[in-house]
C-alpha cells in the first residue's frame, strides 16, 4: 500500500515537471513569434516611419519619428509603432491661366510636374511629419497649390521672349523655386514638362510670325546671293575664255616674229663670219710681226733679270758676312754672363740677326729695284747717262724747290704793318721780301754740297752767282698801306 502511494506521488511530480517544461517552451515560442512579428522590413519603394518613443535628436529634443529607407528595424511593442510612405511618383497637371509677366501681358502656361517623397534624411523627416497620414490625392492637391504659386512668381520676373525662347533658363528657375518649397513638406521635384505657351493678346503668335518672316527673308536673300554668284561666275568664265584666246593669238604672232628674227640673225651671222675671215687673214700678218718683237723684248728682259740677280747675290753675300761677324761677336760676349743672362742675350742676338737680315733684304730689294729702274731710264734715254740724270732731275725738280721754301713755309705772320719809304731809289718792302727769299739756299749750292754739278739747262753762274739768284727787277713803289 505504501508502495502504491509512493508511485502515485512520484507520477504526479513527474507530470507537474513535464507540464512546467511544456508551458515554458510554449511561452518561449510565443515570445519568439511575437518578436518576429515586430521586426519589420522596409521595401525599396517605401519609407518606413517609426513613431512613438524613438530617442532624441542631436540638439537634445525628443524626435517625432524615425525614417528608414531600405533595411529593417525592430518595433518595440507597446512603445513604438510604424507606417509606410509610398515613393511612387505623383504626376500633377498644372493649367496656369492668366499669369502676369514682367511686361504686364497675361499668358497661359500649361505644364505637367512629377513629384515624389524625398529620400534625403532631413527632407524625409519633413515628409514623415507632414504627409504620413495624408492620402495621395491630398498630397497631390497640396503640391499643386505650391507649384501654382511659384509659377506665378517666376513668370512675373521674366519677359515673354525669355519664357518662350530660353526654355532652359525658365525651367532652371522653376526647378530652383518650386523644389525649394516642395522640400519643406518632404517632396522632391522629379520632372517638369512645359507645353505650349499662349496669351490672349497674340503677342507670342506675333513673335512666331516675325521669326517665320525673318527665316523666309533670309532664304530669299540666300537664293538671290546664289543667283548673283552664278551670274558672276558665268561672266568670269567668259572673260577667262576671251583672255585665253587673246593670249593664244598673241603667242602665235610672237612665234612668227621670233622666226623672222632668227632668219635675220642667221643672215647677220653669215655676214659676220665672212667679215671675220677677212679680218683674220689681215690680223695674222700683224700678229706674226708682233710675236717677233715680243720675243726680242723678252730676251732683253731676261738678260736684265740675270744681271740684277747677280748684283743681288753679291749684296746678299756682303750683308750675310757682316751679319755673321756681328752674331759671333754677340755670342762671345754673351758667354761671359750667367746662364739666364746668356739665354736672354742669345734671344736678343737672334732678334737682332733677324732684324739685320730683314733690313739687309729690304735694302737689297730697294737697291735692286732702283738699279732696275735706273737701267730702264738709261734704256729709255737711248743709253745716255746724262739724259737719264736730266730725266731724274726733271722728275724731282718740284721736290727740290719745295725743300728750298721749307725754311719759310711755317713762318706765321698774324699781322704785318708796313710803312713803305723809298731808300736808294728802291722801296723798303721789296728789299724785305728780297732778303727773305735770299735766305733760301740756291739750287746750284745744293748741287755742289752733294758733289754734283747743276745741268746747263737749269742756268749758269754769272759774276760768281747762278742765274737763278739774279735779283729780280724792283717793283714800282707804292703808297704806304696798312695790312
Amino acid at each position: 500500500m505504501q508502495t502504491s502511494l509512493l508511485s502515485e506521488m512520484s507520477g504526479g511530480l513527474i507530470g507537474g515537471i513535464i507540464g512546467v517544461v511544456v508551458a515554458v517552451v510554449v511561452l518561449i515560442i510565443l515570445v519568439i513569434a511575437m518578436l518576429a512579428t515586430r521586426y519589420k522590413k522596409c521595401p525599396s519603394d517605401k519609407v518606413m516611419v517609426i513613431y512613438g518613443k524613438v530617442g532624441k535628436a542631436a540638439d537634445g529634443t525628443a524626435r517625432s519619428a524615425k525614417c528608414i529607407h531600405g533595411g529593417a528595424a525592430f518595433i518595440v511593442p507597446f512603445i513604438q509603432s510604424y507606417s509606410f510612405l509610398d515613393l511612387t511618383p505623383i504626376s500633377i497637371q498644372i493649367d496656369l491661366k492668366n499669369a502676369l509677366s514682367r511686361q504686364n501681358i497675361r499668358i497661359d502656361v500649361p505644364s505637367r510636374f512629377t513629384v515624389g517623397i524625398s529620400t534625403e534624411p532631413g527632407i524625409m523627416q519633413n515628409a514623415a511629419e507632414r504627409l504620413r497620414s495624408l492620402p495621395v490625392n491630398e498630397v497631390q492637391r497640396l503640391a499643386e497649390d505650391i507649384i501654382l504659386g511659384q509659377l506665378r512668381l517666376i513668370i512675373a520676373t521674366m519677359d515673354i521672349e525669355e519664357i518662350n525662347t530660353d526654355r532652359d533658363k525658365f525651367l532652371a528657375a522653376v526647378s530652383v523655386n518650386v523644389e525649394g518649397e516642395l522640400k519643406k513638406i518632404g517632396l522632391r521635384l522629379i520632372n517638369v514638362n512645359i507645353t505650349d505657351i499662349s496669351d490672349e493678346s497674340g503677342y507670342i503668335e506675333s513673335l512666331g510670325k516675325e521669326a517665320a518672316a525673318k527665316v523666309i527673308n533670309d532664304a530669299k536673300k540666300s537664293v538671290a546671293e546664289k543667283d548673283r554668284d552664278g551670274a558672276i561666275g558665268q561672266a568670269n568664265a567668259q572673260m577667262e575664255q576671251r583672255i585665253q584666246v587673246a593670249a593664244a593669238n598673241s603667242q602665235a604672232i610672237e612665234g612668227e616674229n621670233k622666226s623672222k628674227v632668227l632668219i635675220s640673225q642667221s643672215n647677220s651671222r653669215l655676214r659676220e663670219a665672212e667679215a671675220e675671215a677677212n679680218r683674220s687673214a689681215q690680223s695674222a700678218e700683224f700678229i706674226a710681226q708682233a710675236k717677233a718683237n715680243e720675243d726680242a723684248y723678252r730676251a732683253e728682259q731676261q738678260a736684265e733679270t740675270e744681271r740684277a740677280k747677280r748684283e743681288r747675290a753679291t749684296l746678299e753675300a756682303d750683308v750675310l758676312v757682316n751679319a755673321e761677324i756681328q752674331k759671333q761677336k754677340a755670342e762671345i760676349e754673351a758667354e761671359a754672363e750667367a746662364e739666364q743672362i746668356r739665354r736672354k742675350a742669345k734671344g736678343e742676338a737672334d732678334a737682332a740677326y733677324a732684324r739685320y737680315v730683314a733690313e739687309a733684304k729690304g735694302q737689297l730689294e730697294i737697291l735692286s729695284k732702283q738699279a732696275e729702274g735706273f737701267g730702264k731710264i738709261i734704256e729709255a734715254a737711248n743709253g745716255s747717262s746724262d739724259d737719264a740724270v736730266k730725266l731724274l732731275i726733271a722728275d724731282k725738280i718740284e721736290d727740290l724747290v719745295a725743300k728750298q721754301v721749307e725754311a719759310i713755309k711755317n713762318l706765321k705772320i698774324d699781322k704785318v704793318t708796313v710803312w713803305d719809304s723809298m731808300q736808294d731809289g728802291k722801296p723798303t718792302t721789296a728789299n724785305f721780301l728780297s732778303g727773305m727769299l735770299g735766305a733760301v739756299p740756291p739750287l746750284n749750292e745744293l748741287f755742289k754740297m752733294n758733289g754734283m754739278q747743276l745741268p746747263a739747262y737749269l742756268g749758269t753762274e754769272q759774276n760768281g752767282a747762278s742765274a737763278e739768284n739774279t735779283p729780280a727787277p724792283a717793283p714800282t713803289p707804292k703808297k704806304p698801306s696798312k695790312k
